[in-house]
């Protein structure tokens, strides 16, 4: 393994600059070589409680990676999308703010424009293109890798509001850095997700935002270059998503594929060599025939296992603040987030693709301040900030329905409500309050007023480029307290 650094600074007007290390090796279709094992399931003897065990290890160490591909497959593969939404290195961009019939992410924000991009580096680096963004709007662009770790941040935090370009490279690139690139990121995997989101105040801010959106421009390095296109690198079987199989002992054979786009490190090594005792095998075909009936059963009872605990840590996941669970806790790069798989998973399972603390601090609300569920068909809710999130961007609470975490239809059409949402009154001492009910508290409150589903639901409270007070603790949120009908 040849190892190999770069320090680039993201912009010429910041003294920050990121240190990027790309391990350079050879990437080889559908097999990983690094993680290749002799170790078979069907040569070694195996009892029933240890498949179990592994089954369960692994399935919670998949999870995160198998949400990540299910969105994948759903934005980037699936032949039955319309062809502008399967194609790898270019931008899905969302023109409008999300509402309720958007059901592809759980728990998606109402406060930003989604730009979307899934990155294919197995042929050749691509380049991210930005403008600049002269008013200060508040912009990110967060990179998650294939293992649904965040691995770069790129926006008005990091890197500035000035215009940049930003090189992205898969395993196996040795490349030299063109000129006038402001960042490079080199990853172990062949795919990256670009998650850009650009904020937007509402429907009357969003031709000022669809304007930014089409200057984000994704190049292949050889079109950057004005070089003639190199040979495609072989297209890979991708498996078709189906929930059911992902849920079962068929897991094996997503995690399979997906470990065979990637040139795993020695953490991951260690624990590829103790699961190939169950079919564990980077880019091999996985067939449960080959397992022992009593072994193949009791990898079926891990998984089971596995997808129970992720869920029963869903529901405490983080740490708890005024019955409020701090899940960015949950997100993060991999330094950060390496060896809580378990933690990880059930965060994943509440929202895909959280943000780092530093970037987004996110608390999720599902009970109220007597640690009872929130339930607005049984009582009326309110949530009084004695001061406001303290933020350099903006604050907001998202209403979803609960179990599904998703956005929830309302007459008045309003999914989130904070600093930014039209009319929202402030109490003479600054302090805030906001109604959370099915039927409207009435038209002096009304400004106020975040409506629930007639039934259980849950809030997210984010709160975007958090000051100090937020991170080390010193602001909390209130707790949400019950109100009689």
């Amino acid at each position: 393994m040849i190892n190999r650094s770069y320090t680039v600074n993201l912009t010429t007007r910041q003294s920050s600059t990121i240190l990027i290390v790309a391990s350079v090796l050879t990437l080889a279709i559908g097999c990983n070589k690094g993680a290749e094992t002799p170790i078979d399931a069907q040569k070694e003897s195996i009892t029933t409680q240890e498949a179990r065990q592994l089954a369960e290890e692994a399935y919670i160490f998949a999870y995160s990676m198998l949400e990540n591909y299910k969105t994948m497959y759903a934005q980037a593969v699936n032949e039955d999308l319309p062809a502008s939404r399967r194609t790898f290195n270019q931008f899905n961009h969302f023109r409008h703010l999300l509402n309720p019939d958007f059901t592809e992410v759980v728990a998606p924000n109402n406060d930003t424009l989604y730009s979307t991009a899934w990155l294919d580096l197995g042929t050749e680096p691509v380049v991210l293109s930005l403008p600049a963004f002269p008013d200060k709007r508040y912009f990110v662009f967060q990179i998650v890798d294939m293992y649904a770790f965040n691995v770069e941040y790129i926006g008005a935090r990091t890197t500035g509001y000035q215009p940049g370009r930003y090189l992205f490279a898969g395993p196996g690139w040795d490349g030299s850095i063109p000129e006038g690139i402001d960042g490079v990121r080199q990853t172990e995997g062949r795919y990256l997700f670009l998650l850009g989101r650009t904020a937007a105040k509402g429907p009357e801010d969003l031709p000022a935002v669809n304007a930014l959106q089409d200057q984000y421009t994704l190049t292949p390095l050889h079109a950057s270059l004005g070089r003639p296109a190199p040979e495609p690198a072989p297209t890979p079987a991708f498996p078709a998503y189906d929930p059911e199989r992902a849920a079962s002992i068929e897991f094996i054979s997503y995690f399979n594929f997906l470990l065979g786009q990637i040139e795993s490190g020695p953490d991951e090594r260690s624990s590829l060599e103790k699961w190939a005792r169950i079919g564990v095998h980077p880019g091999r075909a996985f067939d449960a025939a080959t397992l022992a009936p009593d072994v193949r059963k009791a990898v079926a009872e891990g998984v089971a296992a596995a997808h129970e605990k992720i869920k029963a840590e869903s529901l405490k996941v983080g740490r708890n603040v005024n019955n409020w669970s701090l899940i960015a806790e949950g997100f993060g790069y991999r330094s950060m987030m390496e060896g809580k798989d378990l933690m990880r998973a059930a965060a994943n399972m509440i929202g895909l693709y959280g943000n780092n603390p530093e970037e987004a601090y996110n608390f999720s609300g599902a009970k109220d301040s007597a640690g009872e569920t929130l339930d607005a068909s049984k009582h009326d809710y309110v949530i009084h900030f004695k001061t406001p999130p303290p933020v350099r961007a903006f604050w907001s609470v998202t209403m979803y329905k609960h179990p599904e975490v998703l956005l929830v239809a309302n007459p008045i059409k309003r999914y989130s409500i904070g600093d930014r949402t039209p009319g929202f009154m402030t109490n003479e001492d600054g302090s805030v309050t906001i109604y959370l009910q099915h039927e409207s508290p009435g038209p002096d409150k009304e400004s106020n007023w975040l409506p629930a589903p007639d039934g259980p639901f849950v809030l997210a409270l984010r709160i975007y480029w958090p000051e100090q007070d937020i991170l080390d603790g010193k602001w909390q949120p209130s707790a949400i307290e019950k109100v009689e009908k």
